[in-house]
């Protein structure tokens, strides 16, 4: 019976790496969801017969897990439904802060059930085994830690959380909390059995660290945090896969750790920034740049702007947060269309960080149905912008700011950005006249060749659009 488990285990994370293959393209991200998504009941399905589950089945009340999975699913069905897009990097942090406590989870219960000494085949392993503990009792750390840490990254993108809070000595602190919690892990590991009150004493202080190491960093930095969370938290299930020889939760955890863990080196490299730099720094803090901003903002009315690229031969849009914000992706897609019937070349260039979380501006643009050929990453696009009649900015801040390459006192300084600056012409789509996440002002907005077209980017872009058509 073991094999034929572990051989299904086994067809289910080659899916699970096909569906991921998909997921890297725009145009079969859908299906490998769905791909991911059955490969996922699958393993589910397989769980039920495995022999520690069947052996045990006196433990087992099926009807409660049947229960909760129902209860789960329909909530995740109809949350899933009505989430908007802009919400969409949310959605993405709670879920992935369930599965990391869903990990903790697992722990908490094996080790609870070890101190009362029920004679389950997991807990009698991990009583008797402190190497197994010891992997069960780290994966509850970082699944604890991914736990809390989401929900502050939920919090902070769901406006819930506007600042981020600065505590002195963080660094010093969290060193401590993190070296007590390690030192209670050490004390359960070799612990026969486990004491219920260190237990609960470990729990607190592995959430407590999550929320220390998430409430400091800026919201510009939410996209590399997201990622480095998701990370974890397959880690955590592949740890406690082991602990539990459930070769399903070993699987799942190393697809999903493998694939957080590249995408957060993808995002800090793209930012300029080492990982150490974003969790132990103070980015988003009032900057102490010294340069001046030269120049003044000017204004221009939206169908004008949008006269002048009428008549353009090539015009490069960079999407923001602040797309998102208005939900404009449509309009974008209906303003591209009316450009390219007058023979207008138009591109989009997409920044790794833009918006908050990994993809997010690219998710937009497929959902409008832009072509895939017309987005273009960083290092694709930039060297065009010299060659660009018009750079269109809607909703971007921090990756089109110019002071990145010229003050290194300045909080960005380093981060590769957009070359929207060196556009023969640059209309930027705003709202206000706020700083962006890092709080600091962009350069870009003061330069001779950019005009600030000011409104909610919908309205704008339907103004624009309303304006070529008369033409």
């Amino acid at each position: 019976m073991l094999t034929i488990v572990n051989l299904g285990y086994f067809i289910t994370a080659i899916t699970f790496i096909f569906s991921l293959k998909q997921m890297s393209h725009p145009s079969t991200a859908r299906k490998g969801i769905i791909i991911a998504g059955w490969a996922m009941a699958g393993a589910t399905l397989i769980t039920f017969v495995h022999p520690t589950i069947t052996q045990n089945a006196g433990f087992i009340n099926y009807f409660l897990i049947m229960a909760g999975i129902a209860v789960g699913g329909v909530f995740a069905l109809i949350s899933a439904k009505k989430v908007a897009m802009t919400d969409m990097p949310q959605m993405i942090a709670i879920y992935n802060g369930v599965g990391g406590g869903a990990a903790a989870c697992i722990a908490a219960v094996e080790l609870i059930r070890a101190s009362n000494h029920i004679s389950l085949e997991v807990s009698v392993s991990l009583e008797h085994s402190s190497g197994m503990q010891m992997l069960a009792i780290i994966g509850a750390l970082i699944g604890a830690v991914s736990f809390t840490g989401s929900l502050v990254a939920w919090a902070k993108l769901d406006g819930r959380m506007n600042k981020a809070i600065r505590i002195k000595n963080r660094n010093m602190i969290n060193f401590g909390v993190f070296f007590l919690t390690l030192t209670l892990g050490i004390v359960l590991a070799n612990s026969a059995p486990p004491n219920i009150y260190v237990i609960a004493i470990f729990f607190i202080l592995a959430l407590g660290f999550g929320w220390l190491i998430a409430v400091p960093i800026g919201g510009a930095d939410m996209p590399v945090v997201i990622s480095l969370f998701n990370a974890l938290t397959g880690l955590a299930v592949a740890l406690e896969g082991l602990a539990l020889n459930n070769g399903g939760l070993v699987i799942a955890g190393i697809v999903v750790g493998a694939a957080g863990t590249v995408l957060t080196q993808l995002m800090a490299k793209a930012m300029n920034r080492p990982l150490s730099n974003i969790l132990f720094s103070n980015f988003g803090d009032a900057p102490s740049g010294s340069e001046e901003v030269a120049g003044t903002m000017k204004d221009i009315a939206a169908s004008d702007a949008a006269i002048n690229m009428s008549f353009a031969q090539k015009v490069i849009i960079i999407p923001g947060y602040g797309l998102a914000v208005a939900q404009a992706q449509h309009k974008v897609a209906e303003l591209t269309k009316l450009l390219q019937e007058r023979d207008i070349e138009v591109k989009f260039a997409i920044h790794p960080v833009a918006g908050r979380m990994p993809g997010h501006m690219n998710v937009l643009l497929a959902e409008s149905g832009i072509p895939y050929d017309l987005i273009m990453d960083l290092d694709e696009i930039n060297p065009e912008f010299e060659t660009c009649d018009f750079a269109l900015v809607i909703g971007a801040n921090d990756v089109v700011n110019p002071v990145a390459r010229t003050d290194k006192t300045s909080p960005i300084y380093g981060m590769p950005i957009l070359n929207a600056d060196m556009a023969r012409q640059c209309f930027v789509i705003k709202r206000g006249k706020g700083a962006g996440f890092s709080g600091i002002e962009n350069h870009l907005f003061y330069l001779d060749n950019t005009t600030m077209v000011y409104g909610d980017a919908q309205k704008v872009l339907n103004d624009m659009i309303t304006a070529i058509k008369t033409l």
